[in-house]
């Protein structure tokens, strides 16, 4: 499916495993697709999303108040529950770290080396179900418009569409309609066409 990609949208692809990478989240989600597309100003998508009012530092903000800069599966409360029983995280996290290295409980353990025909390459970068899922909707809503390359407002026609991860939440906190948004898209794919 990427061979269809635009060179803009491949670039929001780059873009979200890098800024999964830097927030040392250990999957690619929507919020670094949505990422991803405020990273590269020479799309279809940004313009939309500014036009929006979404701005890339902004939305990092956001998406790093709710997910934390390391990916942090446990909350604050977890933290408060655990230490109700005598269990500090902080400590836990910083042992294990110091044991295993810096961030080694946000990065998944590599899979195992394959071999013979069957043989994958390994790559660093892994797509949670949410961002899969949006990827997939950006070929399908190509394929509805009836177009042959999946370009960046496909992309973020496709994370509207997938309409429950974290990008479609923070693209509501941030006082955005996701219908006015897809309406937006579409017109500029219509005016490109």
């Amino acid at each position: 499916m990427f061979e269809r990609f635009t060179q803009d949208a491949r670039e929001i692809v780059l873009g979200a495993a890098e800024e999964a990478r830097q927030l040392r989240h250990p999957r690619v989600g929507t919020e670094h697709l949505l990422l991803g597309m405020l990273t590269t100003p020479h799309s279809g998508a940004y313009a939309v999303l500014h036009e929006a009012g979404l701005e890339h530092e902004r939305v990092r903000a956001e998406i790093a108040r709710i997910v934390g800069e390391s990916g942090r599966i446990l909350t604050d409360d977890d933290a408060e529950a655990l230490k109700a029983i005598g269990i500090d995280l902080d400590a836990v996290l910083a042992n294990v770290e110091k044991s295993l290295g810096p961030a080694s409980w946000t990065t998944p353990p590599p899979e195992p080396e394959k071999k013979g025909i069957f043989r994958r390459p390994q790559r660093g970068t892994r797509f949670g179900p949410r961002a899969k899922k949006a990827l997939e909707l950006s070929l399908r809503e190509a394929i509805r418009l009836d177009q042959r390359r999946i370009g960046s407002e496909h992309v973020l026609l496709g994370v509207i569409r997938e309409g429950e991860g974290l990008a479609a939440q923070v693209i509501v906190g941030a006082g955005v309609d996701l219908a006015d948004l897809r309406k937006s898209a579409e017109a500029r794919l219509q005016s490109a066409a």
